[in-house]
């Protein structure tokens, strides 16, 4: 078998060993979040760039795999996420650049949840995920929101802003914003400062209106109709909504 048939069944297979390795980027990408997180709390060290440079070379990997199996390559590389994991891979391997934008990599966990494998997948190992999915999705949508705001402040005022001096600050400020608190204690300063104030604002006031909505809306359980295509329905439905056809919902122990 060819290296780009074997790369594809890893990457688009429904085989045990590639639902397999989509798990393990998952993890990968997980517990890459979890270490730049807690590396921008403590000194640099050697050790810490050697763990860039493997990170980096991990995800170097990764994106010419993807790409390598992709079927429109150019295209993929016109992508604002494509943009963002070149973006997290200089800024691993290239140690001059500074950490912050390493705060970009979570994009990459977020479309990699967002693959229709994973995606499915999810939904058959884990009830809860299968039950919870919108609601999950929006928390993660948030969080990268906040996640990668956060870095942004920091990377951009710590320098110039005596207010600034590490990434709680900065995640303060970015969640005070998001809130529209504005307790004024932490501002931004120069033009730079206010467009990431006004980024802050709409986009995450829209996130978190959007993680409202679905903690408010009624549960129900996502099973397409054969018929229409609607997606959600009560637990108990019997008969589609939108065009009454037989629905044959399963239960959590038929799963």
């Amino acid at each position: 078998m060819r290296v780009k048939d074997k790369l594809r069944l890893l990457y688009e297979g429904d085989t045990p060993e590639a639902h397999n390795f989509r798990y393990g980027l998952l993890v990968f990408d997980v517990t890459t979040i979890l270490f730049i997180v807690a590396t921008s709390f403590l000194p640099h060290s050697p050790a810490f760039e050697w763990m860039d440079m493997i990170i980096g070379l991990i995800v170097l990997a990764d994106f010419l795999a993807r790409l390598a199996i992709s079927p429109t390559p150019w295209r993929d590389l016109l992508r604002p996420t494509t943009w963002a994991d070149i973006i997290a891979i200089v800024s691993f391997l290239a140690l001059w650049t500074g950490e912050g934008l390493g705060f970009l990599r979570i994009l990459r966990t977020l479309r990699l949840l967002r693959t229709y494998q994973l995606t499915a997948r999810l939904r058959v190992d884990f009830p809860f995920f299968r039950r919870y999915e919108d609601l999950i999705i929006a928390t993660v949508n948030l969080a990268v929101f906040i996640f990668i705001m956060t870095g942004f402040v920091y990377e951009t005022q710590y320098w110039t802003n005596t207010k600034i001096g590490n990434y709680v600050d900065a995640l303060y400020f970015t969640i005070a914003a998001l809130t529209t608190t504005g307790f004024g204690d932490i501002t931004l300063t120069g033009t730079l400062g206010h467009l990431i104030s006004v980024v802050i604002m709409i986009f995450g006031v829209t996130l978190f209106l959007r993680l409202v909505q679905i903690l408010l809306r009624p549960d129900k359980v996502r099973f397409p109709c054969p018929v229409c295509g609607l997606q959600r329905h009560d637990h108990d439905a019997v008969h589609c909504k939108a065009c009454g056809t037989t629905l044959n919902i399963p239960d959590e122990g038929a799963i």
